[in-house]
């Protein structure tokens, strides 16, 4: 097994602290870079400041032999701020990630890029790569976040892969989440798959565990090693109970056509979920 010192980005947030002990398990090395400092660095090396501050991310990331990119703002907002955080940032960290000659980079795309693909009727299951059809702002910058990575993968030669992170949570928070739930320790398996793999070249890959009622292709995951082990189906029967008294729990119509579910309304929800 190949150990790295990486850099990582949006160190201070959830995903972050999902996926960092596991990382450091594995023998990798991590400098966290983020606008504040969390509660718990798990030993790292700290970084604080702002994501497109270019001076900031050359000397953190120098001497790193890849970066994982989630630095971002993770739910809808308004455009400006959408556009200089998670577009703009990730042209940052991709410049001078190319800058330095560091050849892999992981970046944070999300489901919300194809959000308004339709969920299929016919058991077959969404590709990895199916085009983008973003259902907000926030997943408007996903897909743009995924262009940047093709771009700097075919002008510059970097190894980009794009996880199109479904639904990350400790548990399944309602009925659509059981079919693209993505287990904290399934994030961990998925990234390091992406640090091992070899000559990756530009893809773009789900972010999704072993759901029995999944409809998310496992191929582009399995091509790069990675074998998702949870499955949200163990959490089924308590949620469906917990539905006869909160129907919030269960699949609206949103969630049965797209698998960009409730985000695919004219309201998305502004706070947080996947």
């Amino acid at each position: 097994m190949a150990t790295r010192r990486i850099a990582l980005t949006g160190a201070a947030g959830s995903l972050a602290a999902d996926i960092i002990p596991g990382l450091l398990a594995q023998g990798h090395t991590i400098v966290g870079i983020d606008q504040r400092t969390p509660a718990d660095t798990f030993g790292c090396e700290f970084i604080v400041g702002p994501i497109n501050d270019r001076a900031l991310l050359l000397e953190a990331m120098r001497g790193c032999d890849a970066v994982i990119h989630l630095a971002g703002i993770p739910l809808e907002d308004q455009w400006a701020q959408i556009m200089q955080a998670n577009i703009d940032g990730t042209e940052a960290v991709l410049h001078v990630a190319q800058q330095l000659g560091i050849g892999r980079v992981v970046l944070a795309s999300s489901i919300h890029a194809a959000g308004f693909v339709p969920v299929p009727t016919d058991g077959t299951l969404v590709p990895d790569d199916v085009p983008v059809r973003p259902n907000t702002f926030y997943g408007v910058s996903k897909a743009a976040v995924e262009a940047l990575g093709s771009f700097y993968h075919d002008r510059f030669g970097l190894d980009v892969i794009c996880l199109r992170i479904a639904s990350r949570f400790a548990e399944p928070t309602g009925e659509r989440t059981l079919s693209t739930w993505l287990s904290p320790a399934d994030a961990v398996r998925l990234f390091d798959a992406c640090l091992q793999t070899e000559s990756p070249g530009f893809r773009t890959i789900w972010g999704v565990s072993a759901n029995t009622r999944g409809y998310l292709s496992a191929e582009g995951g399995a091509a790069i090693g990675f074998t998702p082990v949870d499955d949200s189906e163990c959490f089924a029967e308590r949620m469906f109970a917990a539905g006869e008294s909160d129907p919030s729990l269960l699949a609206t119509d949103w969630d049965r056509a797209y698998i960009g579910g409730v985000f695919s309304s004219a309201h998305p929800p502004r706070f947080g979920g996947q």
